[in-house]
């Protein structure tokens, strides 16, 4: 990868881990649901007159559309507005890459290796700690934490249809399929919100939006979605998976970093050990080990 492309992808990397401490900011004064509605309408104009649209089946397009858009961001920011931390929600939004695993089997007949169970089991040990902080009153919110989880199942499931999509004759670009499922998901986030939070919340905070809210929105929309997936499916064309799909690891640690130094968020002692273990899991379920003659090898 050339240096150019790798302060692109660390650009990406960083743009994706700062955007747990936006959505924590933009859920100040707007309920969650309305957050990702809202998001979304903006994700898709005026783009979309400008995009092409992508020569795949629609329910291929609205399969992808309300697993990584309408599902992933629901769970996520409801997550954080129940008081996961910004950071640690950035940590476990990876275990997508287990449940991944597990639906490969069951869409694709894949095989799993042993180093993704070995991952799996550590990352599963990982996520027990956590689960025990929460029980422990340090500040790890279980609610939050079991949304979480079910945001990394949603991403999970858009990658078995973004596997589809991928594999279909005229495959579409990365770009056009951002902007295009885009609007799928406004009528199910606005109907979600209404059901939840009432007409006249939602009536309120649009109402009283704030320069924070809408800078908040902008980086998400703008920042997150269409530069972020712009440039990373620019990546992938460019090289082979295996040298650009890693460097999201780096995801959470600029997510934990940022949560740090803009949010004051800090790590007690048990959940510290336990997003390590998270971290050690995803890290060998990438790369795997190997043990020869008393050290460990990456392989």
């Amino acid at each position: 990868m050339s240096r150019k492309d790798g302060l692109l992808a660390l650009l990406v990397v960083m743009v994706w881990g700062l955007n747990f401490v936006v959505i924590k900011i933009g859920l100040h004064a707007m309920p969650p649901l309305l957050l990702g509605a809202l998001r979304f309408m903006l994700v898709a104009l005026p783009a979309i007159f400008f995009v092409p649209r992508p020569t795949v089946p629609l329910s291929l397009l609205a399969g992808y559309a309300l697993t990584i858009n309408f599902g992933q961001f629901a769970f996520l920011f409801s997550a954080i507005h129940l008081g996961m931390p910004a950071g640690l929600a950035s940590l476990v939004l990876q275990a997508q890459a287990f449940f991944t695993l597990f639906l490969g089997v069951f869409a694709f007949n894949e095989r799993l290796q042993g180093k993704q169970l070995a991952g799996l089991a550590i990352a599963v040990i990982g996520a027990a700690v956590l689960i025990e902080a929460s029980y422990s009153g340090e500040h790890v919110a279980l609610t939050g934490f079991l949304l979480s989880l079910a945001a990394a199942f949603s991403w999970a499931c858009d990658n078995i249809f973004n596997k589809k999509i991928m594999q279909h004759p005229r495959r579409p670009g990365v770009l056009s399929l951002v902007v295009w499922s885009a609007p799928i998901p406004v009528l199910p986030f606005l109907l979600a919100s209404y059901l939840t939070d009432g007409p006249s919340v939602m009536l309120s905070s649009l109402m009283n939006i704030d320069a924070t809210t809408l800078l908040s929105l902008v980086y998400l929309a703008f920042g997150a979605s269409i530069v972020g997936y712009g440039l990373w499916g620019a990546l992938l064309g460019r090289y082979e998976t295996w040298r650009v799909a890693p460097l999201s690891l780096l995801v959470p640690v600029f997510g934990m970093g940022s949560a740090a130094l803009l949010l004051g968020e800090r790590l007690s002692g048990t959940q510290l050990a336990g997003a390590l273990l998270i971290m050690l899991g995803l890290y060998i379920n990438v790369f795997g080990v190997r043990i020869r003659r008393g050290k460990i090898v990456r392989t």
